[in-house]
């Protein structure tokens, strides 16, 4: 399991499939700002909460130069079934494997319901222009978390 990631480290690098099956990588996006959440599957309802919350304030977020990319486990797809069913306007990002997910902490130990198992961590790093992590928020909440960032990065 890959440390947590700190500000000033490097982002690590990624190339993804995305919900067309379309190549999208983070090196594509250098000189603007990237939020890079990873969410553990779409079409359920906290995904999907977070998804509409990010895609409701894209313009704004744009407007601030950020790029938004969520990415999980699931295979492109799925991830166009989410994207037609909740109009979604972020990019979506498939890592099946989770090699990306893992290299940037978000996949490891988690509890519920008193078990505990391996799983996806929901967690959002803010990637400046540079391609160093900015902010690293581990164990985010779906519900109220883009109002959070959008605050935290004083936009």
């Amino acid at each position: 399991m890959s440390e947590r990631l700190q500000p000033g480290d490097p982002a690590p690098a990624f190339t993804l499939p995305d919900a067309d099956g379309n190549e999208v990588s983070l090196a594509d996006r250098k000189g603007r700002k990237v939020i890079v959440y990873f969410y553990p599957a779409a079409l359920t309802p906290g995904c999907t909460k977070q998804a509409c919350d990010f895609t409701d304030n894209l313009d704004l977020l744009a407007g601030a130069g950020y790029d938004v990319i969520g990415i999980s486990p699931d295979k492109p797809e799925k991830l166009a079934k989410f994207r037609e069913k909740e109009n979604l306007g972020i990019t979506l990002l498939a890592d099946p494997d989770k090699t990306v997910t893992e290299s940037y902490a978000a996949y490891g130990e988690k509890q519920n319901y008193g078990k505990t198992y391996m799983g996806v961590i929901r967690s959002t790093i803010v990637v400046d222009e540079e391609g160093k992590v900015e902010r690293a928020l581990y164990n985010v909440r779906a519900t109220g978390h883009v109002a959070k960032i959008i605050k935290d990065l004083g936009i």
